[in-house]
């Protein structure tokens, strides 16, 4: 029971929001509202009101309230003597709940209709984007989902196939591009107008459409209507939008190929972005913009295909690198890039491999050193993965060019260094163009031996032995003598050598005695070519006994560094006469130490000359021809004297002197002052004989005078005056001049001899090979191989008992190779005078040996 105070609040669930028109809340002490919601409720609580304790003690003090409180008359003032009063608000419905609810969905369908049509206007609705999502909202409460999807998928495929074609096509020119423009553009419209769709229908994308495995969600739906209706083929063959919106990419593609200008970048990129919302880049897109590429790639590589190996090289690098550039910049698929790019190889590489490996091409490019080209040219190839093949023409040309080196007999003292400056050259192409791939270094490696140890290098020089090997020999000599100052710049180590040094933990290039062993090193490379090593150790100890014996090494490391090179290379073998020249100069010297104690211990003065002797063991040192020469009186005293006491200190010792070899200085005074002379021991006892004529005023010596007082006569006395007389420094004066000596000619002292330096050398000519020296050497090397393959011959077969001619030649050409390469027939010769001197005998197609 309510108390006559009480109050109760009749209604629904305050989270509930009543429709439109729904009843007035009212307030009475036991009886309802005459009209109720057809709708079930729950029992409604109890409130109590915070004015029931107020009241009750009001009505004490005033009376009864009045029953009812009429609230629809206009208020008077509280009248507090009247009592309490009841308050009734009536109801305001005049119609049925369900009739208004049924024009309220209509009204919401209507206003989303008129939203839509706006929308497509590109106008803003006329209601709120709020009351529209509300609206939405209760029709889907309502059970009207699939109707309003409906509706909507309706209006929206009307409007595309309707307005927005007819839009598309009248604003489309008659080209594809000017097609695809438009076609962007009515899709940026679209698609500005699905979001704001999107954007009212939210409640019911997120809703029915979100757990619906029939209707597609309004993005969706929206994506597809917009293909469907501008990008799939019409069965009527009418015009197809899509098709040549397509087909001006393929030419938008196609302007920049060809620095059109009329290529749009920007329009470009966002049809491939559209092409990629749409999901029809791969099926409808790619094939056909692979197809139109092939088509341009053909045409290109014809064009181009005329031109030279580089041009086209470069053509085709070009090409290349835009297409990968684009394929980046425009947003195209990787699987489009890689299909792209593997037409682009077939067609330019494959299809052209012939040109791009022409030996003729290539070897035109490398004489040019043209790096970048060659670097293309590998890069190109190894996309297709046939950059082997370019082993042959590189293999080819290297052959090439080495013969025309090594068979230049105008050019032969310069040989070493061009060999170097090729290999040098092709170094840097092997790190610079082929990304230091090993197989071109080993091909390189192959053509090097090939054309070093090829027959016709003999024939042009006629030496029957190594060229080569000669050159390599002299060409060591020059660096141990000179140093880095006789290359030139283009073998020494640059910066990325440098680098590569440090890197590997080796000393840096920029060191002079680093650099120095990397030169001696790259020597060593065409060393290990040779075939005839023999050739290389005969000259190789002749120059370094030049060395030693004047004083001519620029580093005494460098020499001991190259004997050790030499010695890991060849063995010990080779170097076993090397090292004891070395050791015989130590020996020397302390000879020396001794010789001048036991002058000082017995009184020897040592007057104005000091006499320095090297002791040389003959079997470790070069041969040298015996001359006969007359010295001055105070030489000759001093060289009995050294003699008589090395012979009286060894006992069964004999001295040889050699006079070739010595040298010495000479003090010399000319009318702008005295001069130091650096010259060989033929040279000085020439200028001596001058001093007996100082005192005459026309003093001279003819060239038979100077023959009878020197002992030297033929060649020797004929490079001696002609070093004095006839080349740069001339201390003597020839009569009449001219660059040849004749016996006829006189010789007076050039007393207005001027230098800038005050000790001057003349010597330079010991230091120089005459021809006949040199024949003589390869002479000896070609006999000493004789001797070689003889023994060779005598050790196999006294080992094997029993050979065949074959096998016996291809196992003495095996175990000689290392010293020099012998021809079967001179195998043959040598077998012929073993069998003669009986330690072989032939029997029945085979040898024998005689014990």
């Amino acid at each position: 029971m309510h108390s006559p105070g009480s109050s109760t609040l009749d209604g629904r669930n305050p989270s509930k929001r009543k429709p439109a028109g729904a009843g007035a809340i009212g307030i009475h002490s036991r009886q309802h509202s005459a009209s109720q919601p057809s709708e079930p409720h729950h029992k409604r609580p109890k409130l109590t009101s915070p004015f029931d304790s107020s009241e009750s003690r009001m009505s004490k003090v005033v009376g009864k309230r009045p029953e009812i409180v009429d609230l629809t008359k206009p208020p008077t003032a509280f009248q507090p003597h009247k009592g309490a009063k009841k308050l009734v608000i009536k109801n305001l419905r005049t119609t049925s709940r369900a009739d208004d609810l049924e024009k309220y969905y209509d009204t919401a369908k209507k206003e989303l209709l008129d939203a839509l049509q706006a929308i497509f206007e590109q106008k803003q609705p006329r209601q709120p984007f709020e009351r529209l999502y509300r609206g939405v909202e209760d029709l889907c409460r309502h059970g009207a989902s699939r109707e309003l999807y409906e509706t909507l998928r309706e209006q929206c495929d009307n409007y595309l196939k309707g307005s927005l074609y007819r839009s598309m096509v009248a604003e489309a020119g008659s080209s594809n591009v000017d097609m695809l423009r438009s076609t962007y553009k009515h899709w940026v419209i679209w698609n500005t107008q699905s979001t704001t769709i999107r954007s009212v229908f939210s409640y019911l994308d997120r809703s029915f459409l979100l757990i619906s495995k029939d209707f597609q969600q309004i993005n969706d739906m929206a994506i597809t209507l917009f293909r469907r209706t501008f990008f799939v083929t019409s069965k009527s063959g009418g015009l197809n939008p899509g098709a040549k919106a397509l087909a001006g990419m393929c030419d938008l593609v196609d302007y920049d190929r060809r620095a059109n200008t009329r290529f749009d970048p920007a329009l470009l990129r966002d049809s491939i972005s559209m092409l990629h919302v749409l999901n029809i880049y791969g099926k409808s897109f790619e094939p056909r913009f692979l197809d139109a590429s092939g088509d341009y790639y053909r045409e290109f590589a014809e064009v181009q295909s005329s031109a030279s190996l580089k041009a086209y090289i470069s053509s085709c690098e070009k090409l290349l690198a835009r297409e990968d550039y684009r394929c980046n910049a425009y947003n195209f698929d990787s699987t489009t890039k890689r299909q792209l790019m593997n037409r682009a190889h077939t067609t330019l590489i494959d299809n052209y491999s012939e040109k791009l490996l022409d030996s003729g091409s290539i070897g035109k490019l490398l004489d040019e050193n043209a790096t970048e080209s060659m670097k293309a040219l590998y890069d190109l190839l190894r996309l297709s993965n046939i950059q082997k093949r370019l082993r042959e023409p590189w293999e080819e040309y290297i052959k090439e060019a080495g013969s025309v080196i090594v068979n230049d007999t105008s050019r032969g003292d310069e040989m070493v260094v061009r060999l170097l400056e090729f290999r040098r050259s092709l170094d840097l192409m092997i790190r610079d163009a082929f990304n230091k791939d090993d197989e071109f270094t080993y091909s390189m490696r192959q053509a090097f031996g090939s054309f070093i140890n090829d027959r016709k290098v003999l024939s042009s020089w006629k030496t029957g032995t190594s060229k080569v090997g000669e050159m390599i020999a002299k060409y060591i000599d020059m660096l141990l003598r000179g140093g880095l100052k006789t290359l030139p710049k283009s073998l020494l180590s640059d910066i990325k050598d440098r680098i590569d040094a440090e890197q590997s933990g080796l000393a840096s290039t920029g060191d002079e005695d680093a650099e120095l062993d990397r030169q001696l090193d790259q020597a060593l490379e065409l060393f290990r070519f040779i075939e005839g090593k023999d050739v290389f150790e005969a000259f190789y100890k002749q120059d370094l006994a030049r060395r030693l014996l004047m004083g001519r090494s620029a580093s005494a490391d460098a020499e001991r560094s190259m004997l050790a090179k030499l010695k890991n290379e060849c063995g010990s073998n080779f170097t076993h006469n090397l090292e004891q020249m070395f050791k015989d100069q130590q020996i020397a010297r302390d000879e020396m130490a001794s010789y001048k104690s036991w002058c000082e211990g017995n009184g020897h003065a040592k007057g104005g000359m000091d006499l320095s002797v090297n002791i040389l063991s003959a079997a470790a040192w070069p041969t040298y021809p015996d001359t006969q020469l007359t010295l001055p009186d105070d030489v000759a005293t001093q060289v009995e004297r050294f003699e008589a006491y090395y012979v009286n200190k060894h006992t069964g010792r004999r001295l040889t002197w050699k006079h070739s070899l010595a040298h010495c200085v000479v003090k010399a005074r000319f009318n702008k002052g005295s001069k130091e002379l650096l010259v060989s021991a033929y040279q000085a006892v020439v200028l001596t004989l001058f001093n007996q004529i100082e005192d005459k005023p026309d003093g001279f010596l003819a060239y038979q005078q100077i023959a009878e007082n020197t002992g030297l006569s033929g060649p020797d006395l004929d490079r001696t005056l002609q070093s004095l007389a006839c080349g740069k420094i001339r201390v003597l004066t020839k009569h009449p001049k001219g660059r040849d000596v004749n016996p006829t000619d006189t010789f007076t002292v050039n007393k207005s001899f001027a230098d800038p330096k005050y000790r001057v050398k003349i010597n330079q000519i010991q230091l120089k090979e005459t021809k006949e020296e040199n024949q003589e050497t390869h002479e000896r090397v070609a006999q000493d191989r004789q001797f070689e393959c003889q023994a060779a011959i005598v050790r196999i077969m006294k080992s094997r008992k029993k050979m065949t001619h074959a096998n016996l030649v291809a196992e003495v050409i095996n175990q000689t190779k290392s010293r020099g390469a012998i021809e079967p027939s001179e195998i043959k010769k040598n077998i012929e005078k073993l069998i003669e001197k009986e330690y072989l005998e032939r029997e029945e197609g085979s040898y024998t040996y005689l014990a």
